[in-house]
């Protein structure tokens, strides 16, 4: 059946992502309020992208850019390629940061790619969206939280990624720490050795578990449930001042992890009064984004094309 694309722009809105949470790794995801927009069209050839915000001047203004990648994987499932496309990305998520900034643009590409496609909700369903996206990311633990919103557990069957999103307590109130320096996913994945201590393993199982009852219904426990010895040490020598702010926090009671592959720090809570991580940290406030990605027809607003996230600095 022939592939009949959409008329008019469609524009959607994805959420920072923030994964592993300490011992779930690969496999644990929190959706951030803090959020990209873009905004997509099928138009008569070629491929432009404007892109302002965050990678701006950086990121490539053609079919390398990754919402593009994922648009063009998820067309070729969809059943065709639109002639040309054009782009317009508001970008508030920092780069390379461990808050999800390409996962954020892989489910942008797929969900823009589904909209534009008259019946593409028929043709790739929720869950070949969640398939699709996990597969061009490497791993769903990302890319789940981006699609569900709250709280998610993802994992890999032989058919794909799958995830679930459970409700967040009311004490979780999430501090990122920033830095100014940018990390690789790779790198920080190169630092892994390829076995760990059975010990370590049937820890972070426990913890992992501990962890899910801990983000759902007693944030109390959430210092305990963090506890990781599967990969948050094995990368501190490669970003010594991410780990040192760790302990810091948790010396302080506060259950703090690395965000993703890091830099940057994630805090369930606010640090006590008075602590300072020092100068080259933004502290930013950004609650759980409960709702996940949306979709809807148009071009970006006037709010939408501010690249600044109102009150996201603390």
């Amino acid at each position: 059946m022939p592939t009949t694309f959409a008329s008019g722009p469609v524009r959607v809105r994805v959420p920072a992502t923030s994964a592993n949470l300490g011992p779930g790794f690969d496999a644990l995801g929190l959706a951030l309020a803090l959020h990209d927009d873009v905004a997509a069209e099928v138009v008569p050839a070629g491929v432009r992208v404007t892109v302002a915000g965050e990678g701006a001047g950086e990121l490539p203004p053609d079919d390398r850019h990754l919402v593009v990648v994922a648009m063009r994987a998820a067309f070729d499932q969809l059943g065709g390629q639109p002639p040309g496309l054009a782009l317009e990305c508001v970008n508030r998520i920092p780069q390379a940061r461990g808050l999800g900034s390409s996962s954020a643009a892989i489910v942008a590409g797929v969900l823009l790619a589904r909209a534009l496609v008259t019946d593409g909700g028929r043709r790739l369903d929720d869950d070949a969206v969640l398939r699709l996206a996990a597969e061009i990311e490497g791993h769903p633990d990302n890319v789940a939280p981006c699609l569900l919103g709250g709280f998610t557990i993802a994992w890999t069957e032989p058919t794909g990624g799958r995830a679930v999103s459970l409700p967040v307590a009311a004490g979780v109130r999430p501090t990122v720490f920033v830095p100014a320096g940018r990390g690789l996913t790779a790198t920080a994945r190169a630092a892994l050795p390829s076995t760990v201590p059975h010990p370590d393993a049937a820890s972070n199982a426990g913890r992992s578990a501990l962890l899910v009852h801990a983000l759902t219904t007693e944030p109390a426990l959430l210092l305990p449930a963090t506890v990781d010895r599967l990969h948050q040490d094995y990368r501190a020598a490669g970003m010594p001042q991410t780990a040192a702010l760790v302990g810091e926090l948790r010396a302080a009671g506060v259950a703090a992890v690395i965000s993703g592959a890091g830099p940057t720090v994630l805090a369930f809570d606010a640090p006590p009064e008075g602590f300072s991580p020092g100068t080259e940290w933004e502290v930013w406030r950004l609650p759980v984004e409960v709702r996940g990605a949306t979709v809807a027809r148009g071009r970006l607003g006037h709010a939408e094309r501010d690249p600044v996230a109102a009150g996201r600095k603390s």
